[in-house]
């Protein structure tokens, strides 16, 4: 199966640059369970074993907790060639809210949840979801660091950062990935060019502004603009429709608009 738009190495894998962002698998508000699981779990297989989406992003706050849960149903075991990725260090106090929270004992938790929900006995690819600003940050990474020595994290990745931040922390680990939200709307991020500099994926969120810029055109023009920035770059689109899965997959396959 020929992966849609080529391939990328993440965390040492060689999956689809196309990959699957599982964020709107969950209720409103990226809250609990979704109206049709059975969908949503649908969506998961269709992504992976219809189309050969191979890089599969999550994290324990989508629901929270909903979609990895989704994720093992639908996918366990996974495929050798499947690279599931989560992330951890934000708190959901309700619907809509997310709150950064890097107490390292707090990190560790999320860690042992998500190795249970997941049932792996590591994770391939761990972000830290946000830089909780009122932790030091050596702290934060001190405890994702220890947990890669202890086996149960391979491949550390950070989420919305800045030039400066991957700098930092790339003093003390390898990151394996940063993930920032990048779009026609929102094409404006620094951490692009240093990523191609040092040679880390950038795993684009959002890149269809959660569904705006297709509404009109469709997906195929967003999309390869994207695609067009640079071979280092993964746009992780989102949907809970089989549909929209298909017309995001075909755009990609058939070539800009």
């Amino acid at each position: 199966m020929t992966p849609p738009a080529g391939t990328i190495t993440i965390a040492q894998k060689t999956v689809s640059r196309l990959g699957f962002g599982t964020m709107r698998l969950t209720g409103p508000g990226t809250w609990h369970d979704p109206d049709d699981r059975d969908t949503a779990r649908s969506v998961l297989r269709q992504a992976v074993h219809t189309h050969g989406i191979s890089h599969i992003d999550t994290a324990d706050a989508y629901g929270p907790h909903t979609v990895e849960h989704l994720i093992r149903d639908a996918l366990y075991p996974y495929p050798e060639h499947v690279l599931i990725a989560t992330k951890v260090g934000l708190v959901r106090p309700a619907p809509g809210q997310w709150v950064p929270l890097g107490n390292p004992f707090y990190l560790r938790a999320c860690v042992e949840g998500s190795l249970r929900r997941l049932r792996v006995d590591r994770l391939e690819l761990c972000y830290l979801h946000r830089i909780d600003p009122q932790v030091a940050l050596d702290d934060q990474i001190a405890v994702l660091q220890a947990l890669q020595d202890e086996g149960k994290i391979g491949h550390i990745g950070l989420s919305k950062v800045t030039p400066e931040q991957i700098r930092r922390v790339g003093k003390d680990l390898t990151v394996a990935a940063v993930q920032n939200v990048f779009n026609t709307t929102d094409r404006f991020d620094d951490a692009v060019e240093l990523c191609a500099e040092l040679g880390i994926p950038y795993v684009a969120y959002r890149p269809l502004d959660a569904g705006n810029l297709a509404r009109v055109n469709g997906p195929a023009a967003p999309l390869h603009w994207l695609l067009e920035q640079g071979t280092h770059i993964a746009p992780i689109p989102s949907t809970s429709q089989p549909r929209h899965l298909d017309e995001i997959v075909a755009a990609v396959q058939d070539g800009p608009a």
